[in-house]
């Protein structure tokens, strides 16, 4: 009886199933998306500052037209916290996420603890299920195409310390 058929199988289906092992095991899909540094906060998928980090800050020139962030948070009568993020010669662009750097617009990424909650694009975000005690809540200004805005060098960032 000749055994290559089954021997092809069995060899495909386990060489495969190594293959799909290694490739999770380093982070990667089939679609060439890498997850490292993905994690899970309050039941919301999140990414480090290193998973997606456009680590290159695209630095703005000072002055007039430079964009700006204000961050207040408050208590949201029903649950949770709400975000709100004043921004200065910065527009929330969704349409063009993930694309190429366009003056002046872009999203904000929302860090928990040092943990990206998410991008997000407009003004006002509600958080809730936040750690108990003392949680550091940080935005991020950053262009199109994911990388962190500055301006003259500083981040168009600002962290709030919540429960201290």
């Amino acid at each position: 009886m000749d055994r290559s058929i089954p021997l092809l199988l069995i060899g495909l289906v386990f060489g495969g199933g190594l293959g799909f092992t290694i490739a999770a095991a380093n982070g990667i899909t089939l679609d060439g998306h890498d997850h490292e540094g993905h994690g899970r906060y309050a039941g919301h998928v999140t990414e480090s500052a290193a998973g997606h980090a456009h680590d290159t800050p695209l630095d703005l020139e000072a002055g007039a037209n430079a964009p700006s962030l204000e961050v207040e948070v408050s208590r949201d009568p029903a649950s949770g916290w709400n975000l709100h993020m004043k921004t200065a010669n910065f527009r929330f662009s969704p349409q063009n996420a993930s694309r190429k750097h366009v003056a002046g617009e872009g999203h904000a990424h929302v860090y928990i603890d040092g943990v990206k909650l998410g991008r997000f694009y407009g003004p006002w975000v509600h958080l809730d299920g936040l750690p108990e005690g003392a949680t550091e809540i940080e935005v991020t200004l950053n262009a199109n195409d994911h990388r962190p805005l500055t301006v003259g060098g500083t981040p168009v960032a600002q962290t709030l310390a919540l429960g201290e």
